[in-house]
């Protein structure tokens, strides 16, 4: 086989794999500026996280699905604006959770501690939300964060 035809053979191949990376390149990229901080102030002091974006509705949707580990400190906040009644749930969702409900004004309005893994019941706000952040389980109770406690990030007009 001459040189020529064997390059016209891997060609598609090589394009094939050069578009996967790229594309892989990208969603990285996509995912690292997606993540912002947050803030939590409670009686004990502020406590900051690194949280992950859910804004769009495939985002929403999936959530933490399927993950099998979060780190502490580390959570994924859900964009609901306008403020409305949220319901969520913990659908192949392989670890609990707390999900933390937080009004358009920044205060926290609910928390469902240690959720179910797993689960399809459904988890209601309780009263209108603009976001949900979900953080590992235990989290509310470590750091002491209660409904009232202020939450400061760019979705609820802070920093």
């Amino acid at each position: 086989m001459n040189f020529d035809r064997m390059v016209g053979r891997l060609r598609p191949w090589l394009v094939a794999s050069l578009v996967m990376m790229f594309g892989a390149l990208l969603a990285t990229a996509a995912q690292a500026a997606s993540v912002q901080p947050l803030e939590i102030v409670t009686k004990s002091g502020v406590h900051v996280f690194s949280v992950e974006m859910a804004t769009t509705e495939q985002e929403k949707e999936t959530g933490l699905m399927y993950r099998k580990e979060l780190a502490d400190g580390k959570g994924m906040l859900f964009d609901f604006t306008p403020e409305q009644e949220v319901s969520m749930w913990m659908k192949n969702t392989y670890i609990s959770l707390d999900m933390i409900f937080i009004r358009a004004d920044g205060r926290i309005l609910r928390i469902a501690e240690n959720t179910e893994p797993l689960s399809t019941k459904i988890i209601p706000s309780r009263g209108l939300a603009k976001g949900v952040l979900e953080v590992i389980a235990g989290t509310a109770q470590k750091y002491g964060i209660q409904p009232g406690d202020r939450v400061g990030h760019p979705l609820f007009g802070g920093h």
